[in-house]
């Protein structure tokens, strides 16, 4: 993009980024944009082509976007929570802790049962203008195999989530992202864990030095988006973190390649 799509994308990001529209709401036309932010139709087309296939926009009929987000299904309110009486450690330190809980489900009797504390963790995606993402080829000793990885860790105690993704991708691979986009904050086993993950987006980079991170930094390189598929059926990329922050970005590709084909 010129200098004036650049500076038109830029302040669109930033309007969607301040909470001024909900989930669903409607985005002002093409023709309402063009003529409040100076700039041909052409040329807003490509911005909102962008913003589209970040997901941060939905095309909905001609030249009409609304943010997503929007959901038709309601949450059932007749079902009863788990009742928790107590909960006692078996074993604690910094990286993991062990309890057992004393729980009563609805209708059954009181039970005990395990449940395992981690690290809160925010993880982030970093793509930039080559449809390329920012990833880690590491070995993980647990599973005993190497694989690629988002940048991501620990969020430190008072830290914001997102600071702990710009930091984290900074000590692990040397580039700093130019803009955070919060995707979800998710639980990746809710049965028996524990450990809140955050998934972060961001668009560009800039190169500020070597990773500082050594253990964790491994090979860096700027992966393809186009390789994704066949490293996920080659059983190469680790983490959940790493597979919904992936896959979040492919199928927002893959609904702005249905949307433009109607």
């Amino acid at each position: 993009m010129g200098p004036k799509t650049t500076e038109v994308y830029e302040r669109l990001r930033e309007r969607l980024s301040t909470g001024e529209y909900a989930p669903g709401d409607k985005f002002p036309s093409e023709r309402t944009l063009a003529q409040e932010l100076g700039i041909g139709r052409t040329a807003l087309r490509q911005v909102l082509a962008r913003l589209v296939a970040e997901g941060a926009l939905e095309v909905r009929g001609r030249s009409s976007y609304r943010l997503p987000g929007a959901v038709s299904v309601e949450a059932p309110t007749e079902l009863d929570a788990w009742k928790i009486h107590g909960e006692r450690n078996l074993y604690d330190n910094r990286w993991v802790k062990l309890q057992l809980w004393d729980v009563e489900p609805p209708g059954m009797e009181r039970f005990e049962h395990h449940v395992v504390k981690l690290q809160h963790v925010a993880i982030t995606a970093v793509l930039d203008d080559r449809d390329r993402v920012l990833m880690l080829w590491r070995y993980r000793f647990v599973p005993k195999q190497f694989g690629w990885e988002l940048p991501g860790g620990i969020v430190d105690q008072g830290e914001d989530p997102a600071d702990t993704a710009l930091r984290e991708t900074v000590e692990e691979t040397g580039w700093r992202p130019k803009s955070l986009e919060h995707v979800v904050s998710y639980q990746p086993m809710v049965g028996m864990v524990d450990s809140p993950h955050e998934i972060f987006v961001a668009y560009g980079a800039e190169r500020v030095g070597e990773p500082t991170d050594v253990e964790e930094a491994g090979h860096i390189e700027w992966v393809p988006l186009a390789d994704i598929p066949g490293l996920m059926v080659r059983g190469e990329l680790m983490g959940s973190g790493t597979l919904i922050a992936l896959l979040h970005i492919l199928a927002n590709r893959r609904a702005q390649g249905i949307t433009a084909a109607r």
